[in-house]
């Protein structure tokens, strides 16, 4: 996977804009704050680095997109009352 970056991502929402993807302009951390992989609130150690699958802007985690397409990327996410009895993790 590539790293997070200012420019269109490969993994691109389709929604770029003359100076990258859309969606990684609209994504913030958790809180709401700041952009994604920028929070300076108590879960910025968990919030400003991303590894394994991302949300297709490639800012936030898989199932925590935070962008305007958040409806559409985090469905199927697992929620956090659900317990995971597969061998996924």
């Amino acid at each position: 996977m590539s790293a997070p970056t200012g420019t269109v991502p490969s993994t691109c929402c389709g929604r770029s804009s003359g100076d990258g993807c859309a969606c990684a302009k609209e994504a913030t951390c958790s809180c709401g704050k700041k952009s994604a992989l920028h929070c300076d609130c108590e879960k910025s150690s968990t919030e400003n680095t991303v590894s394994g699958a991302r949300c297709s802007c490639n800012q936030r985690a898989q199932g925590a997109c935070t962008c305007g397409r958040a409806g559409e990327e985090n469905k199927g996410a697992a929620s956090s009352l659900e317990t995971d009895f597969t061998t996924k993790k």
